[in-house]
């Protein structure tokens, strides 16, 4: 039978045999000690083992090192990181012994004082003074006193790779290494279980330009050098941190070993260092989000060697004073890069990247993760795979898992057409989309971000009574916008607990952020009410939720609608923060005439239906007249016929009965002729007024009404 081929050797199985082979030369010179210091009976038997242990893994080693070439350990690695002296690497190899072969831990604990698997420090004492060092002037040698030097302040127990345990005398201490360091030598996947790993993921397409940013050309640099340095890349949302980072390192030709821990926890941070040295990777640290009022922490990376990059919630990390430190800006990226992020994530839909950068410009790292919900090219679907819509509905899905509740995110279906409004009001909304498209020209180009401090984002404030338009003027801004539309309740966010409503904001403005939609935030005036006179601890938090609701509407760079039906108690501080400040009146008889016109159409009124005489005798606003509009032909359409004149005004009565408010009586007959007196009184008297005398609110008495 022909000699089967010995298979090559994986260059796992090659690191794991190198390093094997290094820690077989350590135990032959205990099996020299144990032959030299005890007797064949004591001794011989784990002298023996330690002999035939190494001799058969030396062999399979030198094997493989003739089949093929050998890469770099992962354990010169280390030591070249860390500057550790050959004894402690000796000392190393020594406490990774007894993981190699359970014989070898069975072995350590016959001669462990305290029966611990592990050698001791008076074993590694005996190995230094049977090195053949000379003797001090006390006569100790002088092997012993270095070991004594190294174990307490030597490079690899200052980096945590070696560790001293046991709470007895100080030679039957044990020798150990970090969590999981020596599997991870041998070349596996090991990690430590105190560690939170996370996985950085791969570099994204969309960040060139942003590489080119002079602050980041210097990060750059810094995680290229070996010096100690820590970069910090705050920002709120931990994805774009990350992939931030992840385009750091591959700028700067590494990879990343990412871990969540606290910033302060020396250990934690120690045990990082090591296993990305280990892997020929830079370690990064994600803080995790601090609690409510608490203090940001300092970083402690005093037992890393070389560079640190540390991604955190803007606010949650104050560097120290021991290490140089390098903030990186995460900034917004450009349209070019918007529009190549779009291009390398759905490739099937190249043809819609201008459009979706336009209308959704994510960040590169969202992008990503938005082609990764749609996954492939969607079966049957006539618009071609990933068209616009299949992307708006995947952000809209992706972004509405981390809204609050009373918090809706929609993509509005409102145009022009259907808003009633003055000429001014009209022109305040045009203006305010002209400033939100333009912002690239006007403050880049222009350069009045510079020359007039302008910020980015269009801030209005709509104003007026229930139902005169104002959500609705919100939703045509998102259509006319090209963006989805994210409504928020504010009385429903208001809480009474201390720090849950800048909690509750902060989550929508960050969907808002995400998305890149339009934010509503409906009946402001429960959150952005006139600040008091501090007499009472609520007083004090309420107006700290203010403040911190001004400072996220200014860095809020989109367009930020809110409402309101009593502007008298909104702040002033608040209303000199907006761009526009829209009034919306109760419409007049046309603009009435326009509503009753628009939201009923002929096709299906009756012939007795007069939208004149409506918009004459009810003077409402635009929000009563659709939901009349609506009970009515749903009235209607339970008698299978037209909407009539009968129930139009049956709808309106009910609506004066909702807010309260006494009904004016019935309008007239299409010949003009009134239905009662109270209708015929109502008519008489405005056409006796002026045109500039407001029509009287006040109910017929039962005396006028007979």
């Amino acid at each position: 039978m022909p000699e089967q081929p010995t298979p090559t050797p994986t260059s796992v199985e090659r690191i794991s045999l190198d390093l094997s082979a290094r820690a077989a030369a350590v135990a032959l010179r205990v099996a020299r000690l144990l032959e030299r210091t005890c007797s064949e009976e004591a001794g011989g038997p784990a002298a023996s083992f330690l002999h035939e242990w190494a001799d058969a893994t030396r062999t399979r080693a030198a094997a493989i090192r003739g089949s093929a070439p050998l890469d770099r350990n992962p354990l010169d690695r280390l030591l070249d990181h860390y500057r550790i002296s050959p004894p402690e690497a000796e000392l190393v190899l020594l406490a990774g012994l007894p993981e190699e072969h359970e014989g070898l831990a069975r072995t350590f604990r016959s001669m462990h004082p305290r029966g611990d698997a592990r050698p001791s420090v008076g074993l590694a004492a005996l190995l230094a003074e049977h090195a053949g060092g000379e003797p001090d002037d006390s006569g100790r040698p002088r092997d012993r006193v270095a070991l004594r030097g190294l174990l307490h302040e030597g490079a690899a127990v200052r980096a945590g790779l070696l560790v001293l345990t046991g709470d007895g005398p100080f030679h039957e201490c044990s020798l150990g290494l970090a969590d999981q360091l020596w599997e991870a030598l041998h070349g596996h996947p090991a990690w430590p279980a105190s560690l939170d790993r996370v996985d950085p993921g791969p570099p994204v397409a969309g960040l060139d330009g942003w590489l080119e940013l002079a602050e980041i050309r210097r990060a750059v640099t810094a995680l290229r050098s070996s010096a100690p340095r820590l970069l910090l890349v705050a920002a709120r949302d931990e994805t774009v941190a990350l992939s931030r980072c992840t385009a750091l390192a591959a700028a700067a030709g590494r990879g990343l070993v990412a871990a969540r821990a606290c910033a302060d926890d020396p250990n934690a941070l120690g045990l990082l260092g090591l296993h990305a040295a280990v892997r020929d990777r830079l370690p990064l640290l994600l803080v995790p989000p601090r609690l409510s009022g608490a203090a940001p922490v300092t970083p402690a990376p005093r037992r890393l060697p070389g560079p640190l990059l540390v991604c955190a919630a803007p606010g949650a990390v104050r560097p120290g004073a021991g290490r140089p430190v390098l903030t990186v800006p995460v900034g917004p990226v450009g349209v070019a890069d918007r529009r190549a992020a779009w291009r390398a994530a759905l490739p099937h839909a190249r043809e819609y990247a201008p459009e979706l950068a336009a209308r959704h410009p994510l960040d590169p790292a969202l992008t990503a993760q938005v082609a990764l919900d749609l996954g492939g090219p969607a079966d049957g679907d006539d618009r071609g795979p990933h068209a616009p819509a299949d992307v708006s509905a995947a952000i809209r899905a992706r972004a509405g898992a981390l809204l609050p509740p009373g918090v809706d995110l929609i993509g509005p279906r409102a145009d022009r057409s259907r808003l009633v409004l003055d000429e001014e009001a009209s022109t305040q909304l045009r203006d305010a989309i002209a400033r939100l498209r333009h912002q690239a020209v006007v403050l880049d180009e222009w350069g009045l971000r510079e020359a007039a401090r302008a910020s980015r984002g269009v801030r209005l404030l709509l104003t007026g009574p229930p139902g005169t338009g104002k959500s609705l003027a919100a939703e045509v801004l998102a259509t006319e916008a090209g963006r989805d539309l994210l409504l928020v309740d504010g009385s429903e966010l208001v809480s009474k607990y201390i720090g849950e409503t800048e909690k509750n904001l902060a989550a929508c403005f960050e969907v808002a952020e995400r998305t890149q939609a339009v934010f509503l935030l409906d009946e402001a005036d429960a959150l952005f009410g006139a600040r008091t006179e501090i007499s009472e601890a609520n007083d004090r938090f309420a107006n700290m939720e203010t403040a911190y609701l001004l400072q996220r509407l200014d860095r809020f760079d989109g367009l930020a609608v809110l409402t309101t039906n009593l502007r008298q108690n909104i702040d002033a501080a608040f209303i000199r923060r907006m761009d526009f400040v829209v009034e919306f009146p109760l419409p007049d008889e046309d603009a009435r005439l326009r509503m009753w016109d628009l939201h009923l159409p002929a096709q299906v009124r009756a012939a007795d239906v007069d939208l004149r005489a409506l918009a004459r005798c009810y003077p409402v606003p635009g929000g009563w007249i659709r939901n009349a509009v609506i009970a009515a032909a749903f009235r209607a359409a339970d008698g299978e016929r037209k909407v009539g004149r009968a129930h139009l005004v049956q709808a309106v009565r009910r609506e004066y009965a909702k807010a309260g408010r006494p009904f004016p009586g019935e309008p007239p007959t299409s010949d003009g002729a009134p239905v009662d007196r109270r209708a015929a009184r109502a008519l008489a008297e405005a056409a006796a007024r002026p045109k500039s005398s407001p029509a009287p609110t006040r109910a017929p008495t039962q005396k006028e009404s007979s």
